[in-house]
Order: structure tokens, then sequence, then C-alpha cells
């Protein structure tokens, strides 16, 4: 039997720290009722909203009408996933030379950390919708361009 010293205090579970990113932004975008007052489309810009954050963690809201995109970056030394909830999404990443391209749907998310370039885009008919977490760092982006020859190099 395990027994604890008497001088043992309990700690509250964090239950942030624990779960994945893409763990939380999956229930944010089952959680509709807490960003949908949220959305907005822009014509001009994709458009997005802080939906909840702390010194930890910080999650967005982003609308997508076709066309629309992110331009290639990182996110410093940041960590944290996407989500899509609805709409279509297409994703390029960056490695060296070689680029792959990811197309996901509605229910598909993505991953990310630090020097992870990749650019963001709606090549949909739809709007589209996604949710995205950021950590340790927030949501920093730095712009990269990409050389034939290289890869991803940052501006």
């Amino acid at each position: 039997m395990f027994a604890a010293p008497d001088n043992t205090i309990s700690l509250a579970e964090n239950r942030t720290a624990l779960r994945h990113p893409v763990r939380v932004a999956l229930e944010y975008a089952a959680a509709r009722d807490r960003w949908r007052d949220l959305l907005r489309y822009d014509p001009d810009q994709r458009f997005s909203a802080r939906i909840a954050g702390d010194a930890d963690e910080e999650v967005w809201l982003m609308g997508w009408l076709p066309g629309q995109q992110a331009d290639l970056h990182d996110h410093a030394s940041s960590t944290g996933a996407f989500t899509v909830v609805s709409g279509r999404l297409t994703e390029t990443v960056a490695r060296r030379a070689v680029t792959e391209l990811h197309v996901l749907n509605a229910g598909q998310s993505r991953v990310f950390g630090p020097g992870y370039v990749h650019q963001v885009r709606n090549d949909g008919p739809d709007p589209a919708i996604s949710i995205h977490v950021y950590r340790a760092g927030g949501r920093a982006m730095r712009p990269y361009h990409l050389d034939p020859l290289s890869g991803p190099v940052r501006d």
C-alpha cells in the first residue's frame, strides 16, 4: 500500500496542461454557442477573434472566405493545433525544398510546433471556419518566403 508523508500537500489538477491542443480545438469546435456570436466574414482579409486564453494557452476562431489565406509563416516558439469546423482548408507545409499539401475537411486537425513553416488557405467554393490553439508563445507569426532551391527562408 502507498503511504503519503504527513507534510504532503495535494495540488489541484491542471487539466489544461494535460490536454493535447487538438482535444482543446475539438472541444471548442463542438461548443458553437461559445463563439457563434463572434463569427464574421471579412471580404478583405481572413477574420480572427480570440475566444479564450490565459498565460499558457490561447484559443482563436477564424473565418475564411473562398480565396483567403494566411501567408507562409511559422509561430516562433509556439506549439498548438487547428481544427476545421466547417468548409475545407488547404495547408502547405514547407520543409527544406520540399512542400507537403494537406486538404482538411470539417473535423480534421493539424498540429504545429517551433520551426513548423506552413501556409493555410481556403481553396474551396464555400466559407470555412477553424479553431486554433496556441501555446508557449501565443499567436506570433513570423513571415517566410519559399526559395525553390533551399526551401523556406524567413523574411
